[in-house]
């Protein structure tokens, strides 16, 4: 009988996560593209919030929470788009606050379900690829120098932080604090597109690419040296 049980909650659990991927791919091919779409195009996005006014701001905040929780969906659109609809200052505390939302239900969710939850969103590869906070779960300073810099994985970041034993507070800050940089400079870009300062968008934007070549090469750097670690 026990048998019996055990394998009917292996079936459910194997057909829940059948579906949770269906609706998840579903979610990334109907909404997550035309969302991109829509809001890669700024005069379009911007005419439309000013239209619907708070309804428009929940409504794209809503939206870049979505693009947090399907970290397959680039967020670089949706920042450029705020710039262009709200201005520097507004846009960056939208976007910022969104995400970090975002990032504290990933992580109460990872905290609740584990492995299991993760998996959902992210494939085995790519967590398996992340060595730095496997061993490095108390340096948090390395996490929130990870997060400050742009070109780091950070939604891919959000789903493994609830797998170590950081506290939610210092999850928030790391969050928080540590997104602004990106954020700051891609709403800034956005901006200067609205405003057709076109060389201001320029600078920015190549600055982005500088710092966003940097960081990959950080993170590669500190991941490769964990790993390395990891097999001494």
């Amino acid at each position: 009988m026990k048998h019996t049980n055990v394998k009917q909650k292996k079936w459910f659990r194997l057909i829940l996560l059948i579906a949770a991927l269906v609706f998840v791919s579903l979610l990334c091919y109907f909404i997550g593209r035309p969302l991109v779409r829509f809001v890669s195009e700024p005069e379009q996005f911007r005419l439309w919030v000013k239209s619907k006014g708070l309804l428009g701001i929940l409504a794209f905040m809503g939206m870049n929470i979505l693009q947090v929780f399907l970290a397959v969906i680039p967020g670089g659109p949706f920042e450029v788009g705020a710039g262009y609809a709200f201005g520097v200052f507004w846009g960056t505390v939208f976007c910022d606050f969104a995400m970090t939302l975002a990032g504290v239900l990933i992580f109460l969710f990872v905290r609740r379900f584990g492995m299991r939850f993760v998996e959902l969103f992210v494939s085995k590869e790519k967590i398996e690829s992340v060595h730095i906070l496997k061993s490095s779960r108390r340096s948090e300073s390395i996490i929130l120098l990870l997060f400050l810099i742009p070109g780091t994985p950070k939604d891919l970041f959000s789903y493994l932080i609830g797998l170590t034993d950081i506290k939610l507070s210092h999850w928030i800050f790391i969050s928080a604090v540590g997104r602004l940089p990106a954020i700051f400079l891609s709403v800034l870009s956005g901006s200067a597109l609205g405003k057709s300062e076109y060389s201001t968008a320029v600078i920015v934007l190549i600055v982005l690419i500088i710092l966003y070549i940097i960081g990959l090469i950080v993170y590669r750097y500190h991941n490769q040296r964990m790993k390395s670690s990891d097999h001494e």
